[in-house]
């Protein structure tokens, strides 16, 4: 049996690579992104803050997590120079919260349309 492949029709999640090519610039971004999640403890972090209806002191993620202060700290950072986290210094401590638009960004990367058949 043979297949005509070029006569069946593609489903959003299935567009060829082709279409729609992130340019360099937007895929070296996005890699970045991933990098920085590709921790546990950053995916952690970044769990605290989403789940926090304020922004979340440094001091925190240190027991939570249950690593020394200078680990948290480099994650923390990692997730900062990513754009993912915002921090704002309150006397000697760092306060971290959700980039909002660096956020939604993410959502949309990893956001798979629903199949139907």
């Amino acid at each position: 049996m043979f297949i005509d492949m070029s006569s069946l029709q593609v489903i959003d999640c299935c567009v060829p690579l082709g279409n729609q090519a992130l340019a360099d610039e937007e895929a070296e971004a996005t890699a970045q992104v991933f990098k920085a999640l590709s921790d546990p403890a950053r995916v952690k972090i970044l769990s605290m803050v989403v789940a926090a209806a304020e922004p979340v002191c440094a001091c925190e993620f240190t027991p939570a997590l249950r690593l020394t202060q200078a680990t948290v700290s480099h994650h923390l950072k990692k997730l900062t120079e990513t754009g993912l986290l915002e921090r704002e210094q309150r006397g000697k401590w760092a306060y971290f919260s959700l980039n909002a638009a660096a956020f939604e960004q993410l959502a949309g990367l990893i956001r798979i349309p629903e199949v139907v058949s």
